[in-house]
């Protein structure tokens, strides 16, 4: 077959005459091979029926556009194949005809048809592959086909296919302006698509249509928040972008309120004054007073806090891009006192590459004229290595010198020191012109700088020299008449410095001050006339301005030697020069022709000049958007938008409201259930739902983010507070419903399985009463929830579940018949919630109290059984936050709950009652300013929106104590003030249960032994010999799991009848919620009260500390 032929000879068969054997390749730079044979082995393997050597030949054709040769004669025989049933072939193809169609376009259009029948393919990467060549054919002919084509592909089954056609809406844009409302309308609806695949995309084909129709956005806003975590790192930069200046239309300026209300005061006042006539005025004025003293302080919108609070994450991801957005969207964007957070971030990018350092260094030098305090911490990050580049270490220079200030002028002068010794001459210079800056803005080392650049002066190095004299001329027109010695020192040094601009300042410094030196200047005037004719253009205006102000202020010396440099300026080559010397000559040499300026002469020279004020070549860029190409070159570049001014007034917030299209069930509000729904529906995270041929990619990411990202986004916008339009039904059957529990509870009061629950608790029950999911697969979901469930132990834990169940349903079965709905919570609240340990008391006599205690330590550590909710803060000991009095009405009280906090398993839960006892409304109570030791961090509560007077409010806040005790401090804020307040946790409230068997835990203990060990002999109080007692006060002291006793010998006691066994062990266990550091208690009683408490534990800090809480609680 001549094709197989050709193939087998190129690949090192014999030539044809006349040709060298290699350069056949055209992968392989077919240098040698004459033009028309070129490429003919691969159109033949093109034309040839077998998929393999066409399959072959395109994937040697494409990497020959790879490496950047051309291939573009083989589009005739490559085209040919678009019709090609083989998926691989047709895929290359597409790839070759994206490249080519726009070079080739006549050829292109005669294969129209196959690209239309492309489009209805039933592999979604053809058809997306279909779609990008019909857009890159740019020609005006088909334009209406395209316009379908994008139309189809919006609505495509398959999110791969709606991106490329987000992808397509820009090239058609360009290709015919005038389809604009057309594609606006698939921008809409492209808008309006849930999933992550697809939202960059289509921003940015907003971005580049229609950047003015912010309209499209409103409904779109909290999606794009919630989804942005899950879209790729390019999309995520476009949105960041977008949603910085849509926020910056649509939300008030976090940081002006103060100041308005200050001018707005001045205002009224001195208008009412002027108006005191005219009494309808008056009035007016004076209820605009009114008004203005009235105003409320300046409070976050939810959707720009929402905004905030989503984007905070992206600054620890690893691309560089998104973290430079989130910078630059918090710079503009966000309150003071929360930009912060930013700097740690940029200080962590400038580990990567020079390139994204430069970027990255542009803008930190930007954002330290405005909000220096930021980076000062990170000072030492932007030392210099002599690795760095020139660019690099010039920025960092930069940097430090607008973080310069008081207490660390002195290490930033000692590190400059350092630099003038390198040999990068250009870096010295820019360091010697920083030295300048920190003296001018720092008066208290102008001294010392000036001293140590005169030092310079002597420096070896002729460039060093040279900056030193440019720069100490700038500062010595701050205090000439201080530094005379300095000006004699410099004006020695004419003879020595040649570089022009150095050469230059000296002589404009002697002429300036020339009373200060009058016996110098004539001298050096004397000397540089001499070598006039030699000097650079620069200096000899310089010696003609210094002979003018001589001539005028000591004519006797030095009036021949002003002529004599001003006849050779007469005939210099330059024109600026010659012309210098004519107007000078006019002006300083009175003749009968010369006019009234003359008369002016002195004051024109030696007028008194201001001082130059060095500042920063970066002081006026933050008008650019930080992280543009404007912003890096200083300059407008095509297609920037202008960063939009705040509103002063905040547009309507409503726009922003979505309408729920079905009717949500009361239940659904339950935190718990969505959070279970939110987990059903992630179960099928990797299934294939999209049940298309052909192998694909997306396939998966379209079923995850058709239903995963949805309903994420959906309980984001919800969970974020900021939705309105909930309806007032359900809230009204709250209440009705909070009062019927109230009642209940009077009833319940008397049954002893659990004495204090909150209301929450109830309604939950009953609402997993109404629910129509069976029980066990709620039981498969709380399984799934749990985080510590042990396969091997899980038989004595259902025995356990059985005996307390059947314990509790006989100790009083009389209040259970009276209402049936009672009995029902009550069953539910024992099977999902076990109730905590110092709440159980012995429910019968036939009960042995180690059995009750075994319950007891079992329902602790029950983490299977025990779902995420807020539990009552009766149940554990409270401690005070805030006094009402020091809190002007507001006074707030937390426990350490003892709930596995949900957002993350390595903070510890902290539930928050807030009390309203003041007349007047609390409102949007929230955390600001957290401060932390390192490593600790704090996952706020969601904001309380309104606490009417007499009313209390429950929230649960998540702090990462990161196992130890120092406190969290932060501010409780509410609209008017903020409160400095702080939480403490005792030791026992940074574990969480750990469930063993008694085999297990002697096993830990062997080898937590030595130094790892802490023992301490004790006398028990009198009313705590029991059992029972024992077990309470200590997992009241500390949050630990009841470990069951293997022998009955050494746990309950006989009756009298046999001998006294042996005095029980009591067993504790659990683990440091951060590091996850075994905790291992032991009490061991003896006679007449006496015990012994041992606590093993890989910290020692917490088991010496752990020790004395125990000691206490058990000997008080």
């Amino acid at each position: 077959m001549s094709a197989s032929s050709a193939f087998n000879d190129e690949k090192g068969g014999s030539s044809s005459v006349g040709e060298p054997e290699y350069g056949h390749d055209p992968a392989s730079g077919g240098i040698f091979s004459s033009d028309y044979k070129r490429h003919d082995d691969l159109k033949e393997m093109l034309d040839s029926n077998k998929d393999s050597l066409k399959l072959e030949a395109m994937k040697r054709i494409v990497a020959m556009i790879a490496r950047g040769k051309n291939a573009s004669d083989l589009f005739p025989a490559v085209v040919k194949n678009v019709a090609c049933k083989n998926i691989e072939v047709k895929k290359l193809v597409y790839v070759y005809l994206v490249r080519y169609a726009e070079e080739q376009q006549d050829l292109a259009l005669l294969s129209i048809s196959t690209f239309q029948r492309g489009l209805k393919d039933p592999n979604q990467l053809i058809r997306a592959s279909a779609l990008r060549v019909l857009s890159s054919i740019r020609v005006t002919i088909i334009v209406p086909i395209m316009m379908l084509a994008i139309k189809e592909a919006a609505s495509d089954m398959s999110p791969y296919v709606r991106k490329t056609a987000a992808h397509a809406i820009p090239k058609l844009y360009s290709l015919d302006p005038e389809q604009k409302d057309q594609l606006i309308e698939v921008i809409e609806k492209l808008l309006a698509d849930k999933t992550t695949l697809v939202a960059g995309s289509v921003v940015m084909a907003f971005e580049e249509v229609c950047p003015e129709r912010i309209d499209l956005i409103h409904k779109n806003y909290r999606k794009l928040c919630n989804l942005l975590i899950d879209v790729e790192e390019w999309g995520q930069v476009v949105i960041i972008n977008m949603l910085t200046r849509y926020a910056r239309t649509q939300f008030l300026n976090p940081n002006i309120n103060e100041s308005l209300l200050e001018e707005g005061g001045e205002k009224t006042f001195y208008g009412s004054d002027d108006d005191e006539d005219e009494d309808e005025e008056e009035k007016e004025k004076k209820a605009e007073a009114a008004a203005m003293a009235k105003r409320k302080p300046y409070v976050m919108d939810p959707d720009h806090r929402l905004l905030l609070r989503n984007t905070k994450p992206l600054l620890q991801s690893r691309n560089a891009a998104v973290v430079m957005a989130v910078a630059q969207l918090y710079f503009h964007l966000a309150p003071k006192a929360e930009v912060g957070v930013i700097a740690k971030a940029l200080v962590r990018l400038l580990r990567s590459h020079s390139e994204v350092q430069y970027v990255v260094l542009q803008n930190v030098a930007t954002m330290t004229i405005k909000r220096r305090g930021m980076f000062e911490p990170y000072l030492k990050s932007f030392y210099i290595r002599s690795t760095d580049p020139t660019q690099i270490k010039i920025l960092k220079l930069e940097v430090l010198t607008n973080l310069a200030n008081e207490t660390n002028i002195s290490t930033i002068l000692r590190e400059f020191q350092t630099y003038i010794k390198s040999m990068d001459k250009d870096f010295v210079a820019a360091t010697i012109q920083a030295i300048g800056r920190c003296a001018t803005n720092i008066g208290e080392v102008r001294d010392t700088c000036l001293n140590g650049l005169v030092q310079l002066l002597s420096n070896r190095d002729e460039l060093v020299v040279a900056e030193s004299v440019v720069v100490i001329k700038k500062l010595l027109q701050m205090q000439p008449e201080k530094h005379s010695d300095i000006i004699k020192h410099m004006a020695k040094l004419t003879d020595n410095i040649q570089v022009p601009m150095a050469r230059a300042s000296i002589l404009w410094l002697i002429g300036e001050y020339c009373e200060h030196v009058p016996k110098i200047a004539p001298d050096v005037l004397r000397k540089m006339a001499k070598s006039f004719t030699n000097e650079e253009d620069i200096v000899k205006l310089q010696i003609l301005n210094l002979a003018a102000k001589l001539y005028l202020t000591n004519s006797k010396q030095t009036k021949l030697l002003t002529q004599y440099v001003l006849n050779l300026a007469k005939y210099d080559q330059n024109y600026d020069i010659r012309d210098r010397a004519r107007f000078i000559r006019q002006l300083i040499v009175p003749t009968e022709k010369s006019g009234a300026l003359s008369k002016y002469a002195k004051k024109l020279f030696l007028a008194l000049k201001p001082a130059p004020v060095l500042e920063s070549p970066f002081k006026d860029r933050d008008h650019f958007q930080l992280g543009s190409l404007s912003h890096l070159l200083n300059a407008k570049a095509g297609g920037y938008q202008e960063l939009p001014d705040w509103p002063e007034a905040a547009p309507d917030p409503s726009v922003r409201n979505v309408e729920v299209k079905e009717s949500v069930p009361e239940w659904t509000k339950c935190s718990s259930r969505e959070k279970r729904k939110e987990k059903k529906v992630e179960k099928p995270f990797y299934s294939d739902s999209e049940g298309e041929s052909g192998p694909t990619e997306s396939a998966d990411s379209e079923s995850y983010s058709s239903s995963g990202s949805e309903s994420g986004s959906r309980s984001g916008e919800s969970g974020s507070g900021s939705e309105s339009e909930e309806s007032e039904e359900p809230s009204e059957s709250e209440e009705e419903e909070d009062n019927k529990e109230k009642k209940k509870k009077k009833i319940e009061f008397k049954k002893p399985v659990q004495e204090s629950e909150s209301e929450e608790e109830e309604r939950k029950s009953k609402q997993r009463k109404s629910d129509s999911e069976s029980e066990s697969d709620e039981d498969d979901e709380s399984d799934s929830e749990s985080s510590q469930s042990e396969s091997e132990d899980s038989e004595s834990e259902v025995e356990a579940r059985k005996k307390k169940k059947t314990a509790e349903s006989k100790a009083n079965p009389k209040p259970v018949k009276k209402d049936s709905k009672k009995e029902m919570s009550l069953l539910d609240l024992d099977d999902f919630e076990p109730a905590p340990s110092p709440q159980v008391t012995p429910v019968s006599s036939f009960l042995s109290n180690s059995l009750v205690t075994d319950l007891e330590g079992l329902s602790l550590s029950d983490s299977v059984l025990s779902p995420m909710a807020i539990s009552p803060c009766s149940a554990q000991k409270s401690y005070e936050l805030l006094h009402r009095i020091t809190g002007e009405g507001l006074s707030v009280e937390y426990c350490f709950s003892r709930q596995p906090f949900g957002a993350d398993a390595n903070m510890v839960a902290v539930q928050m009652q807030f009390s309203n006892s003041a007349t007047a409304d609390a409102k949007n109570l929230h955390i600001e300013d957290v401060k932390l030791q390192s490593g600790m961090r704090v996952k706020e509560f969601p904001e309380i929106d309104l606490l009417p007077p007499g009313e209390s409010a429950t929230a649960v806040m998540g702090i990462d104590f990161c196992d130890s005790t120092q406190a969290a401090n932060f501010q409780l804020c509410t609209h008017t003030r903020k409160f400095f307040v702080s939480i403490q946790p005792p030791v026992g409230e940074l574990m969480k249960p750990v469930f063993m068997t008694e085999n297990e835990f002697k096993k830990e203990q062997g080898q937590l032994m030595g130094m790892n060990e802490i023992t301490e002999k004790l006398t028990l109080d009198g009313k705590c010999r029991n059992e029972h007692t024992i077990v309470q006060r200590v997992t009241a002291a500390a949050n630990l799991s009841r470990v069951p006793c293997g022998s009955d010998k050494e746990c309950s006691p006989l009756p009298p009848a046999l001998p006294l066994p042996p005095p029980p062990v009591h067993r504790f266990a659990g683990r440091t919620v951060t590091s996850g550091s075994l905790v291992l208690v032991t009490v061991a009683t003896k006679e007449e009260g006496g015990a012994q408490l041992t606590v093993n534990c890989e910290k020692m800090v917490i088991g010496t500390m752990l020790v004395k809480d125990i000691l206490l609680a058990l000997t008080q």
